[in-house]
């Protein structure tokens, strides 16, 4: 499985946010892209799942030119997102926003519940969180929603927006744990998430791009890796 951005620009308002991007993301790797805000971070979360459309440049999925392809083209081919003020919808049970993408998606009841037994199996805080009205969930609970329900259409690929950010240290421990553990219950699943504090990741990456306007300024390995699969080249350009 090939994913790639080739010389992506994104411009929003006028203004140049991502600039000449060329990253490859493989297969079964945990990418973490860590910058200050305004960075483009968000941006580019937005850019891989169709949200946003380059001014010049290609998404490439397995060769395929995706670059125009929509939002829910995407989550039907294995994309989920997790955007960072996460859109939990108060007037649904925790289940049922869970679910929703898959209901979208027209996917079957057994097919859903297989799902959902393995978001289970990695998120297990969860489950007596599912009978519950979205709008009696904290902030922290609500990110913890927002990552099982990327699980549910992420078979492929999973963009996590800003996850740890105003997590309670415990739930950032489970959050942590849950990411950490889909390497092995998902060993083929492509995580991309984005922090500001790399320090709250602590260690959940494999691979590490960091980003200042625009630009990716370096790629490292995570703590416990000695090999940098994401890099396309020493120099790769544009978060």
């Amino acid at each position: 499985m090939s994913f790639r951005l080739d010389s992506i620009h994104v411009d929003l308002a006028g203004h140049a946010v991502l600039r000449d991007v060329n990253v490859a993301f493989p297969a079964g790797r945990t990418v973490a892209v860590v910058g200050r805000n305004g960075a483009g971070k968000t941006t580019l979360l937005r850019t891989l799942m169709g949200l946003v459309k380059p001014r010049s440049g290609r998404v490439l999925l397995d060769a395929t030119d995706i670059t125009h392809q929509p939002a829910h083209q995407r989550a039907a081919a294995g994309f989920g997102y997790a955007p960072e003020d996460r859109v939990i919808f108060p007037t649904l049970t925790v289940a049922e926003n869970v679910a929703l993408p898959c209901d979208v998606l027209g996917l079957s009841r057994p097919e859903m519940a297989r799902r959902m037994e393995s978001v289970l199996a990695v998120v297990p805080q969860l489950k007596p969180m599912l009978p519950r009205s979205g709008a009696a969930l904290s902030g922290g609970q609500g990110k913890i929603v927002a990552l099982a329900r990327a699980l549910m259409v992420g078979t492929r690929f999973v963009l996590l927006d800003e996850p740890f950010q105003g997590l309670a240290p415990a739930l950032a421990r489970q959050y942590g744990e849950s990411l950490i553990s889909l390497r092995t219950t998902h060993p083929d699943l492509s995580v991309i998430v984005t922090e500001s504090n790399a320090a709250l990741l602590d260690g959940v990456q494999n691979e590490t791009l960091h980003i200042e306007r625009g630009s990716v300024l370096s790629m490292g390995h995570g703590p416990n890796e000695t090999s940098g699969e994401c890099r396309d080249g020493e120099k790769t350009s544009g978060l």
